[in-house]
């Protein structure tokens, strides 16, 4: 029987309406973006995508209102 290959690294996102931080890692954030996580990091370098992060001490912040903003889900 041959073994299904699985990722090395499987994360859980908490879905966007439950999430309960003003603001997540790039990583949760290009999950619900479905995005590349480095898209996002160039976003933030160049300053030219659809959602600015914020930086804190050297690391991005993504802010769940503007996630659920470009994703048309703003409450």
């Amino acid at each position: 029987m041959p073994k299904l290959l699985t990722p090395a690294r499987q994360e859980n996102f908490i879905p966007l309406d439950c999430e309960t931080r003003h603001a997540v890692e790039t990583a949760c954030a290009a999950h619900h973006l479905n995005r590349a996580q480095q898209t996002l990091r160039a976003w933030a370098c160049m300053e030219n995508g659809p959602i600015r992060p914020i930086r804190i001490n050297g690391r991005l912040a993504w802010p769940v209102s503007e996630l659920k903003r470009v994703l048309g889900a703003a409450e």
